[in-house]
C-alpha cells in the first residue's frame, strides 16, 4: 500500500454522483488508499427535459451528490469542466452518425476521450498511482502475467463492452473496485455507510437525450436543411412503400414507426444514407453470417482464425465466431450461427474464456461497417 516515498498509494476516483462510483470510492478508503475524487461536468442538463439527479450522469445535481460523498468519507474532491470536449467527441459524432444512417455508441467515445484520456492526464497531474471508476468490470492477471480486463461478477451489469478502446499500457493503472459485486450488494454497502445516494436511480440509456427521444434530440442539434427526405423501399424487390423525412428516424432492426403497412411485420434491413433510402423487409433478412469490423483496438494478441465470443451490442449475450484479419486494423467476423441485426455504428467486441467460471477476458473491438 505504501509508495517508494513512504506515502500511501493515491487513487483518483471518477465520480458520477451515482451509487456505483460512490461505493468504489468508499471501498478504496476502507482499503487504506489515499483517495481523491473528481467529477466531470459534461452536459448542460438545463437544455433538455431530464430531471437532474434522476438517472443523469455528471449533472450539477450529480456533482453535488458526489461532493457530499467525498465530504462524508473525508477525501478531497474536484470538478473538471469537460462540456466542450464532450460536445466535440461525444455529442457531435453521435448526431453525425445518425445522419449517416448508423446507430452510434456514445458511451464508448465518452470512455475513450474523457474517462480514460482526460482523467488519466488528471491522474498524473495529481500524482496519483491509479484511476478508479465504478464500472462493472475486473482487472485480473491474463496470459503472460499482464493485467487484463475481465467481465464482472454481475453478468447483467457487466460494462466491459464499452472499454475496448482503452490502451493496454493504461490497464495496469486502472482499478474497478465493484467489479466483484452484484448491484444489490453495492447498494447495501452504500446504505451501511450512510450514503444518501444508496437508492438513487441509475443512469439509463443515453444520458443526454432525455424523454424527447433520439430523433427529436438530433433535430434540435441540426439545421433543418441537413435532413434529406427519401424513400422507404421493400427489400429485396425495391418496391417503393412510402417516403420518409430523414434517415435519422430509423435504425437497423426497427419494426415500429416505419410509416408503412403491408399486412406482415417489416423491419429496417439496411439504410443507405447516400441516397436517403431506407430498406425494409422480412425478419429473415436481418440475419448475417459475418461482419466487417474496422478501426480495431487490441488489448491482447489474437491469431488469425482464433475462436472468440463476440458481442455486437451491449445487451447481446455474445456469439461464437472466428476472427480473420483483413488489414492492419480490420477484421472479418465469421459467426458460427447467423446473428440478428448486425448494426453499422455499433461495436463488435471480442472476448476469450479465462478458464475461471464464466469470466471472459476483453481482447479488443472495433466498429461495424
Amino acid at each position: 500500500m505504501d509508495r517508494s516515498d513512504g506515502r500511501r498509494k493515491r487513487v483518483l476516483v471518477a465520480m458520477s454522483g451515482g451509487v456505483d462510483s460512490s461505493v468504489a470510492a468508499a471501498l478504496l478508503v476502507d482499503q487504506g488508499y489515499d483517495v481523491v475524487g473528481m467529477t466531470m461536468q459534461v452536459w448542460d442538463y438545463s437544455s433538455c427535459d431530464i430531471e437532474e439527479g434522476n438517472g443523469t450522469c455528471c449533472s450539477s445535481t450529480d456533482v453535488d451528490d458526489a461532493r457530499a460523498v467525498a465530504d462524508r468519507l473525508d477525501f478531497p474532491f474536484y470538478v473538471a469542466n469537460c462540456e466542450a470536449k464532450f460536445q466535440a467527441f461525444v455529442i457531435d459524432p453521435f448526431v453525425g452518425a445518425y445522419l449517416e444512417g448508423k446507430t452510434p455508441l456514445p458511451c464508448v467515445n465518452c470512455n475513450t476521450y474523457l474517462k480514460f484520456d482526460h482523467l488519466i492526464r488528471k491522474m498524473r497531474e495529481l500524482d496519483c498511482d491509479y484511476l478508479a471508476t465504478g464500472h462493472y468490470a475486473k482487472i485480473e492477471m491474463g496470459v503472460g502475467g499482464r493485467p487484463a480486463i475481465v467481465t464482472s461478477t454481475d453478468d447483467w451489469k457487466d460494462q466491459t463492452y464499452f472499454l475496448f478502446t482503452i490502451h493496454p499500457d493504461v490497464v495496469p493503472r486502472l482499478m474497478f473496485p465493484i467489479g466483484h459485486l452484484k448491484k444489490e450488494e453495492v447498494r447495501k454497502i452504500a446504505e451501511e455507510k450512510g450514503l444518501l445516494i444508496a437508492r438513487k436511480k441509475d443512469s439509463t440509456g443515453i444520458c443526454f437525450v432525455g424523454d424527447k427521444g433520439y430523433s427529436n434530440f438530433i433535430q434540435d442539434q441540426v439545421a433543418p436543411d441537413l435532413f434529406r427526405h427519401g424513400e422507404v423501399r421493400l427489400y429485396p424487390s425495391g418496391e417503393v412503400l412510402a417516403r420518409h423525412e430523414g434517415v435519422h428516424l430509423f435504425t437497423y432492426g426497427q419494426r415500429k414507426g416505419l410509416g408503412v403497412a403491408t399486412g406482415e411485420p417489416l423491419y429496417v434491413i439496411k439504410i443507405e444514407a447516400s441516397t436517403a433510402t431506407v430498406w425494409v423487409g422480412a425478419e429473415k433478412y436481418l440475419y448475417q453470417d459475418d461482419a466487417r469490423v474496422v478501426q480495431m483496438r487490441w488489448l491482447d494478441d489474437l491469431a488469425d482464425g482464433d475462436r472468440v465470443k463476440v458481442k455486437i451490442r451491449y445487451a447481446h449475450k455474445g456469439s461464437w465466431a472466428r476472427i480473420h484479419k483483413t488489414g492492419t486494423d480490420e477484421v472479418r467476423v465469421e459467426f458460427e450461427e447467423p446473428v440478428r441485426a448486425v448494426t453499422p455504428g455499433q461495436a463488435a467486441v471480442l472476448y476469450r474464456p479465462t478458464g475461471a467460471a464464466s469470466d471472459l477476458q476483453l481482447i479488443g473491438g472495433g466498429w461495424i461497417v
